[in-house]
């Protein structure tokens, strides 16, 4: 007998928990440098079309696929062979990749949520205000951070809270943990945003998001970034949501989550972007940067030199600090789902032991990580999203996945649906892989 999952206790825990996920680095520190790159509005077009395209497809065929299975990744692919031919073996092989990416991302990861951690601390002891202006402290700051072995101990207790957050399960752990971050970060994010616009200068930095060169709509690098952008920021990789989807009660509605967490995700980015963007305005700085260095060096020298910019700085890095966290334990919970599903691990050993592992690499790729994330993001997370697409719409079927999304609903989703998914989705994922290898990431 097959015992009971765990799971989230609500539509909205897991939509929450899905925002959590989807709102992370890229949102933060990587939109807004997009926005400003390319012109404002002249980039935003292009993202939101993108966003409602995944949003429709890629999305709501995550959540579909793993609540169908109720499995991960792995258990998930083999669903849609057996669907296909009768035989599980050689869909639960390929669903490995995924996992392996998903652990391998989250390692990376780890490494930047302590620097996070590192950061917050620094903002709330007022370390961070005292290095005023002085851009040669402040860069040296980060530069021994993001060195080898340079925060051991800030990476070990990001670790440590992430798994604490997991070994109290999916209802008790992670919604519980993401009902309270999301709603405060989002709050927070708001009152920064609703501060940085009583300030002076800041007008210019509106100014610039609203701004639209329609010459620069032809330049066919722009579609490719902000289909990036809009494909990274929504999760879609074939693993975490997938798991986050077989935890989902057959009652409710793929179609409106999905649609909720594209929504919420996308205003969580223009918030990032209305914060840094006039921020950067207000501090008489361009936004030069859109990795690492915006958000621990050029970010630091704006708040320590506008008005309330101690105040502003630890709220921003409460901001990052949850948005890291809730990223991060998505991450961790497709391999923790795998040693519980396929080794019939306890969650807390299965947690313990994935937590190691990961404590362990990144303790040790401190000083590569960049490199790390490029190789991961580029080939290993659209490959993942791309091989999903191709076992839930191709192989699996259109019976299947029609049935996967209709379940729950009041209405059948429309035939727009499953054509959509095959000639559009499954290639443009393949196109994410080939324009990451060839311009070196576009997400």
């Amino acid at each position: 007998m097959e015992k009971t999952r765990d799971g989230f206790k609500s539509g909205t825990g897991f939509v929450i928990a899905c925002i959590g996920s989807a709102v992370g680095m890229g949102n933060i520190w990587r939109f807004p440098y997009m926005v400003s790159d390319w012109g404002g509005m002249t980039f935003l077009i292009p993202y939101v079309l993108f966003v409602i395209l995944i949003g429709s497809t890629g999305l709501i065929e995550e959540m579909a696929l793993g609540r169908a299975a109720k499995g991960g990744p792995i258990k998930a692919f083999g669903k849609c062979t057996e669907v296909h031919t009768g035989k599980k073996k050689s869909g639960e092989i390929v669903g490995l990749l995924p996992v392996i990416g998903s652990l391998a991302l989250a390692i990376g990861y780890t490494v930047v949520v302590g620097w996070i951690f590192k950061y917050a601390f620094l903002a709330i002891s007022g370390q961070l205000s005292g290095m005023g202006k002085n851009m040669d402290v402040i860069g040296g700051m980060f530069g021994t951070t993001a060195s080898a072995f340079g925060n051991n101990t800030w990476l070990v207790i990001a670790v440590i809270v992430t798994a604490v957050i997991m070994a109290f399960g999916i209802a008790g752990g992670i919604e519980r943990a993401n009902k309270f971050m999301m709603p405060l970060l989002f709050a927070l994010f708001l009152g920064l945003g609703i501060y940085i616009f009583t300030l002076p200068g800041a007008s210019e930095g509106y100014k610039y998001i609203f701004t639209i060169n329609p010459k620069g709509l032809l330049n066919p690098r722009l579609w490719i970034y902000a289909f990036g952008q809009a494909f990274f920021s929504l999760s879609i990789a074939g693993n975490g949501t997938v798991i986050y989807g077989s935890y989902l009660s057959e009652t409710e509605d793929v179609v409106s989550s999905a649609r909720n967490v594209a929504i919420f995700d996308t205003i969580a980015a223009l918030l990032a972007a209305f914060v840094i963007i006039p921020g950067m305005a207000v501090g008489g700085a361009e936004l030069s940067s859109g990795g690492p260095g915006l958000m621990f060096i050029y970010l630091v020298n704006v708040f320590n030199g506008m008005p309330g910019g101690k105040i502003v700085g630890i709220i921003f890095y409460i901001c990052v600090l949850f948005a890291g966290m809730s990223s991060l334990v998505n991450l961790y919970e497709a391999p923790v789902a795998t040693l519980e599903e396929r080794f019939g691990f306890k969650r807390p050993v299965a947690v313990g032991g994935i937590a190691i592992v990961g404590c362990i690499v990144a303790l040790l790729i401190q000083g590569i990580v960049s490199g790390w994330m490029d190789a991961v993001s580029i080939y290993i997370c659209p490959l993942g999203a791309m091989l999903a697409a191709i076992m839930f719409f191709w192989v699996a079927g259109k019976d299947f996945a029609v049935n996967a999304v209709n379940q729950g609903r009041d209405k059948n989703i429309g035939p727009w649906f499953v054509p959509l998914g095959k000639y559009v989705l499954v290639p443009l994922a393949f196109i994410a892989l080939v324009a990451g290898a060839v311009l070196g990431g576009i997400g």
